[in-house]
């Protein structure tokens, strides 16, 4: 389950001044420098790709109203999974490699500043032969949880309470899935599910959602996971309360970056590791960085295939985790991971090397889902999209830039080896 716990995001102080209300636009502004552009909640293409709908299901759109696909099954009641009640922000997630004490969801419950508390399945298995991180879950429950594209799609979450396996936007559409077609599922038991759907719940490296009844036959832990609503915490410290209840080597991790001034908290969609910034660490050594960039340019040209990691076909986080193991840095596997690495960067700083991280999913419009690397004169390196090459283009600090990173590799190897790993 490596990269499914700990994913935590920057922690931002702003200086007094600031109105709560202006907060998120202040910190974008704080990480492009003399840019225009920069952090941004909007949904923006892959750079470099140029999209148009592809299929039945558009999924080159980025409007959220269309962006979620899903075909009711013939088992499907849109009642059985119906919540009415309002979304609820997923702020933090607890994760152990096993069943989570009986009584801790109540005694996290309990804790000041959280609004609901949700107990999940949470294991990793192999979907069409794609190893992916799934949870199992109360459709009726969890859909509020999710993000809010996703969560309002009634007939995904009818088709989940129904025995189908929601799967991403990301790895329907780059893997080339079908909802007309069932998908081979390899967990201890291995068995063959139909797709409910394709939407992004928001929670970083996971790439599909089934019920707690499929989790049971696939034989997922029961209730490893906890997913946390706080809208209103200080994250960092209802972190800490949380840790000192649950048992060793239980990972907690936030899902938002915070964006803190005095006693207000705006939440946003940046990159970022929590409480690291420029200087507090130690980044790649030279040597590190001319083998890093030596061997993701020496990638180019080579095919994007979703899930591959190398060393002849890539996805976009599968290059930058290959590229830096040539260097003999440990880095996570997915993008929203990679993308709490090191500390986020005003552009003005930005150096070869740096990690450039991208809003590009219409069913979870602040989920990091694309990274690209920065090698200096305005371009980057990355690994598009299916039916494209590894490349280098101009960089786009545009629409659904998330912000950049320089990796800190020993946090980048705490990171890959949280202990849901």
């Amino acid at each position: 389950m490596t990269g499914l716990a700990d994913h935590a995001k920057s922690t931002l102080m702003l200086p007094a001044g600031r109105s709560a209300r202006s907060a998120a636009r202040a910190a974008a502004r704080s990480v492009t420098g003399e840019r225009a552009a920069g952090v941004s909640a909007a949904v923006g293409a892959i750079p470099g790709v140029r999209h148009e709908p592809r299929d039945r299901w558009r999924f080159g759109l980025t409007s959220t109203a269309s962006a979620v696909a899903a075909k009711p099954l013939p088992a499907a009641h849109r009642t059985s999974a119906r919540s009415r009640k309002s979304l609820l922000q997923a702020d933090v997630l607890v994760v152990a490699g096993r069943s989570l004490p009986a009584g801790l969801l109540a005694r996290v419950r309990r804790l000041h500043g959280v609004a609901a508390a949700l107990a999940v399945d949470a294991s990793r298995v192999r979907v069409n032969g794609v190893f992916v991180n799934v949870l199992g879950v109360n459709p009726a429950k969890f859909r509020r949880f999710a993000a809010s594209p996703t969560a309002r799609s009634d007939a995904l979450w009818a088709n989940v309470a129904a025995g189908g396996i929601a799967i991403s936007y990301t790895m329907g559409s780059q893997d080339r899935l079908s909802l007309a077609e069932p998908v081979q599922v390899s967990g201890a038991h291995p068995m063959k599910l139909p797709v409910a759907g394709f939407g992004t719940v928001g929670i970083g490296g996971v790439d599909a959602v089934v019920s707690h009844a499929v989790a049971r036959r696939l034989g997922l832990p029961a209730a490893n996971a906890i997913v946390v609503s706080a809208p209103h915490a200080r994250l960092g410290r209802l972190m800490a309360r949380i840790r000192k209840l649950t048992p060793a080597r239980t990972a907690v991790a936030a899902l938002v970056t915070q964006v803190i001034e005095g006693k207000s908290v705006v939440t946003t969609g940046a990159a970022g590791a929590v409480g690291v910034g420029v200087g507090k660490g130690r980044g790649l050594t030279p040597l590190e960085l001319a083998q890093f960039l030596a061997a993701a340019e020496s990638r180019v040209g080579m095919p994007y295939v979703w899930g591959g990691d190398g060393p002849t076909q890539f996805d976009c986080s599968g290059l930058v985790q290959w590229s830096l193991a040539q260097a003999g840095v440990v880095m996570p596997r997915v993008a929203a991971d990679q993308a709490r690495t090191g500390p986020l960067l005003p552009l003005s700083d930005l150096r070869p090397g740096d990690l450039l991280f991208y809003h590009t999913d219409p069913t979870a419009p602040e989920y990091i889902s694309h990274v690209a690397i920065y090698i200096g004169n305005g371009e980057m390196l990355q690994a598009p999209e299916p039916g494209m090459n590894v490349q280098i283009v101009p960089a786009d600090f545009g629409a659904g830039f998330a912000g950049a990173v320089r990796i800190y590799p020993k946090i980048a190897a705490a990171v890959a080896g949280s202990p849901a790993g």
